[in-house]
């Protein structure tokens, strides 16, 4: 089958059942955690109260009831099914509690839950890459005098850096948004690496590209070919 060497002692052999499927269903998990996370960001910042994002009315749904609303169903149904994967961890350590050394038959029901979650997993993020790849992003959304206060801290920092210490320009600041004397500037200049105006999205890119080149899939694919063949 490929593998880069054998189990020599058949008791490890025996007592790793169970144990490769519950380190697989931790990986599956810690992804559909993230996917999970994602979607309810998603689903929070489509609310009317935020309006951050929106999408095309084919990737969205309408309400049984209110004419204007987009309702974000498929980040609604990636959720739920993330969060059933995220469970999946503990369904394994379950169903393999108490069980004596050696195979018992309730290992066989390991693989009605574990397989399934592969095909889950993958077209939950098949969908997420579609939603993603047509999300509309408001403009000039921090233009919004409600969000003023966003920038209590680059002021702050505006007074630091002409020589003030922080703990005077921290109250001078708290003070003028108290009397209601609180100016500020939307304009932002940050190009510290991780910023705003500096994602640094090709080392992010590089570091993800050489992450997936460690995992040696040629040998996976060579082993599944000799396989068929």
């Amino acid at each position: 089958m490929g593998f880069d060497d054998l189990h020599y002692n058949v008791v490890y052999a025996q007592m790793s059942r169970g144990k490769t499927e519950r380190i697989v269903a931790s990986a599956l998990a810690n992804i559909a955690d993230t996917l999970a996370k994602l979607s309810m960001d998603v689903c929070l910042y489509m609310n009317q109260n935020f309006g951050f994002i929106s999408f095309p009315p084919e990737l969205t749904t309408g309400s049984s009831i209110m004419p204007h609303k987009k309702n974000p169903d498929v980040f609604e149904l990636i959720r739920s099914h993330c969060n059933q994967i995220k469970a999946l961890p503990n369904e394994i350590m379950m169903m393999t509690t108490n069980l004596p050394s050696g195979y018992h038959r309730d290992l066989q029901l390991l693989k009605e839950h574990l397989f399934p979650a592969f095909t889950t997993l993958k077209d939950c993020l098949n969908m997420a890459s579609l939603m993603l790849g047509n999300i509309e992003i408001k403009k000039d959304l921090l233009a919004d005098e409600k969000y003023k206060y966003l920038f209590s801290v680059e002021e702050v920092n505006n007074l630091v850096e002409q020589g003030i210490p922080f703990r005077d320009a921290y109250k001078k600041i708290g003070l003028d948004i108290e009397s209601d004397n609180f100016t500020y500037s939307t304009q932002l200049d940050h190009t510290h690496e991780g910023s705003i105006d500096n994602l640094m999205n090709d080392k992010i890119a590089a570091n993800m590209k050489s992450a997936v080149e460690n995992f040696q899939f040629e040998k996976y694919h060579y082993a599944i070919g000799r396989l068929i063949e």
